[in-house]
């Protein structure tokens, strides 16, 4: 067990109020702005009352427990783990715990309400463990009260307490009432993780049922009444803007209420911020009375565009990176021992180019937002992964204070870092603000893919050293992107090479680019795992055997002062997915290949099992071994590992985004190649490394190892080498 003192809790996050229908209501004011709906629940029956008070963990006279997920939930399941934590330390029965989505309010969440760098868990949990454990502590408290006996005499379980020596018994129901006034302690006891109950286990989505019977729960799915919907149009490519466009004639046609020029450029000058990323900040904004309306109208649209900057091909793009890694400006960098002399010195030399092209999120949810600004007041509601972030934006661009700006998030469908950026939710109230009618802004899927804030476009040349015994002497990795580049200097294999030089460059664009589940990792782990297999095969080894060479050195005797990762826990990965795949037997017609990576502090490994089929290859089978700390929820844990498997073939193997005169070619999935079903593996085993560590990123680290292990898995299904990405375009060339 962990003793934990609470007096930062005591100042910041903790207190109590009384419950009308005899219940205690626990609050932390990290967890607020939330308003109960009370479903009832199998079990237990609804309270007779509940305080409607922002920011609780409520427990009700009948046993009844709800508890509020702080952050957004984007489909990484946060919504059921964070609940899970507070449920494990508090230990009440899951199935007695009711789940609702908190409302924004930073200033009490001492923890960032966002979704993105698969940080929620790992910062949420010694403050989520610490609520839950408060509680139990309090209750505990009033019983011994009550009882006269010592908090010592009483044990609490599945929310009943109870008399270590005595027949009597009490649920946390019963006692809730008389927790009132209850001091809160100066320190509290976290549970040992050999005694978790809940915490590992297999639970379902607390929203599964909702989402499968087509419940609202979408930003797409808010209405209100007498809202309007607002359609956009932006410019077509990038380095244009709008003059001018048939404004009188759309404001004619029926249902439309009004159409014109909305523009946030003053408010981007101000606002500096890495998410206030928008190629087009003047739009085209018509509002109507319906969706099918302001679609209509928008076709009739008949616009003048000026052009204010070079219009980008893919051509253009090439140039530039092909220049740039030789002569772009150098953004970071390491090196260690004296690179150029080892290459001059060695026996073999290896050196490799990799390239992989511009790539949109394309969630299945476009950009949408609802805003309803009154005077001096804002109402906002939508699917955000930085809700602070937009709050702060919004307050900034309407010289609004933002204690009168709500934000309340709906379930996202998809974000995969494209809704880490504000510009959506500052078009809806930039519109609503203009017309003076709450308004709901929906991009089309067009809107969406063409609106820029891609994945950059990058290329990376690897280069090895091998001695006369084939021993790894010299490393070197220059990377380049459009505009920032894909190398991580201080990642693997630097510590593990006595001679070593990484270099990230950057190149210019006008094209917007933005974060992309795992940045840089999910281009430089397909590169680097790839490269890595053929200097194994250069060397006449077992590409796990290498690596596991390489690790060995990095844990005994590393290079240089740091670098980023745990030798051990990354060879201990390997070494998992080795005995779980049955590594070095390949299928007579299925071949495998293997690829590791550490992001977002969790190491994964992967071996894929690619078949030929009609000289088309097919992955019919992976393992995946994940050490990501204590896994709170397996059920969802193994969702997420699945899933990014899936996403990081598809998009190695089919996915490309092309632009001719400043626009991107491809504007709907009838030309942007995703994975299909018949496509993805039939078959994928997911491993944990048993371990007590605090919980680490999990929505990610999945994609970048499952890139390399396709690519190599290839490589041994067609005797042919992967270098650019999309693979599927290298296939029969």
């Amino acid at each position: 067990m962990t003793v934990i003192k609470t007096k930062i809790g005591r100042r910041s996050f903790l207190k109590t109020s009384a419950a009308l229908g005899g219940g205690i209501m626990i609050g932390f004011n990290w967890l607020v702005s939330c308003k109960s709906l009370s479903p009832e629940k199998k079990g237990v029956s609804i309270p007779n009352e509940w305080f409607d008070i922002n920011g609780y963990i409520k427990i009700g006279d009948s046993g009844m427990v709800t508890i509020f997920s702080p952050n957004p939930e984007i489909g990484q399941n946060v919504m059921t783990s964070m609940p899970m934590i507070v449920a494990e330390e508090l230990d009440v029965p899951w199935e007695n715990v009711i789940v609702e989505q908190g409302d924004l309010d930073e200033d009490s969440f001492k923890n960032p309400q966002t979704a993105g760098g698969s940080n929620s868990i790992k910062r949420g949990w010694d403050p989520l463990r610490m609520a839950g454990a408060t509680g139990k502590r309090m209750l505990l408290e009033a019983t011994a009260k009550e009882w006269g006996l010592s908090i010592k005499d009483l044990s609490a379980s599945d929310g009943i307490i109870k008399e270590k020596r005595g027949k009597r018994q009490i649920s946390y129901g019963e006692i809730a009432s008389k927790a009132v006034g209850i001091e809160i302690p100066k320190e509290v006891t976290l549970k040992d993780p050999k005694d978790y109950k809940l915490i590992g286990t297999y639970q379902k989505n607390v929203e599964g049922a909702k989402i499968v019977t087509g419940k609202p729960l979408y930003g797409l799915d808010f209405k209100r009444e007498n809202m309007l919907i607002a359609a956009i149009e932006h410019p077509p490519s990038f380095g244009m803007q709008v003059k001018d466009f048939n404004k009188q004639e759309i404001k004619r046609m029926k249902g439309i209420k009004d159409a014109f020029i909305i523009d946030t450029s003053e408010y981007m000058r101000k606002w500096k911020k890495w998410n206030g990323t928008n190629a087009f900040p003047q739009i085209i904004a018509i509002l109507g009375e319906s969706t099918w309306k302001v679609m209509n109208a928008k076709k009739m649209l008949r616009v003048t565009w000026d052009s204010h900057g070079e219009l980008e091909t893919s051509e253009m793009h090439e140039r530039r990176l092909v220049e740039d890694i030789e002569t772009g400006k150098v953004v970071s960098s390491r090196k260690d021992g004296d690179p150029s002399s080892a290459f001059a010195k060695a026996n073999k030399v290896i050196e490799r180019t990799y390239t992989s092209p511009f790539m949109p999120h394309n969630p299945m949810e476009p950009m949408n937002f609802f805003a309803d600004v009154k005077g001096n007041k804002v109402e906002l509601i939508g699917p955000t992964q930085t809700p602070k972030s937009m709050q702060e934006a919004v307050s900034k661009m309407l010289d609004i204070p933002i204690k009168n700006i709500s934000l309340k998030m709906t379930r996202m469908g998809g974000g995969f870092g494209r809704r880490l950026y504000t510009h959506f939710g500052l078009e809806a109230a930039a519109i609503s603000k203009k017309i003076g009618a709450p308004v709901k802004m929906v991009y089309t899927r067009e809107d969406d893919m063409t609106q820029g804030t891609y994945r950059p476009a990058y290329r990376s040349t690897y280069k090895a050293g091998l001695d006369e015994n084939n021993n790894l002497i010299a490393f070197s990795v220059k990377g380049v992107g459009l505009p920032d580049g894909p190398v991580i200097p201080d990642r693997f294999p630097a510590g593990s090479v006595d001679n070593y030089i990484g270099q990230n460059k950057s190149s210019f664009t006008n094209i917007s680019v933005g974060a992309w589940t795992a940045p840089r990792s999910h281009f430089t782990a397909g590169a680097e795992q790839s490269f890595l297999d053929e200097v194994a095969e250069l060397a006449g080894k077992d590409p796990i055997d290498f690596r596991l060479e390489l690790f060995d050195r990095a844990l005994k005797n590393p290079v240089g002062d740091e670098y980023d990762y745990d030798a051990e826990r990354y060879a201990g990965v390997l070494k998992l997915v080795k005995e779980k795949s049955d590594w070095g037997n390949d299928g007579s017609s299925s071949k495998k290949g293997v690829a590791a990576y550490f992001c977002h502090d969790s190491y994964v490994a992967v071996v894929m099992e690619v078949v030929m089929k009609n000289d088309e290859p097919k992955v019919k089978k992976e393992w995946c071994a994940a050490d990501c700390g204590i896994v709170i929820n397996k059920e969802g844990a193994t969702n997420m590992i699945e899933g990014r498997i899936i996403d990081g073939i598809g998009h190695a193997m089919y996915s490309e985004l092309k632009f001719e005169n400043g626009s991107s070619v491809h504007k709907n999935f009838d030309t942007y190649n995703f994975i299909r079903h018949d496509q993805s593996p039939s078959d994928i085993e997911t491993y944990f490394v048993e371990s007590e560590t605090a919980p680490t990123g999990l929505g990610e680290p999945s994609y970048p190892p499952a890139v390399g292990a396709l690519a190599n898995a290839l490589y041994r299904a067609t005797g042919k080498r992967f270098y650019h990405q999309p693979y599927s375009n290298e296939i029969g060339t």
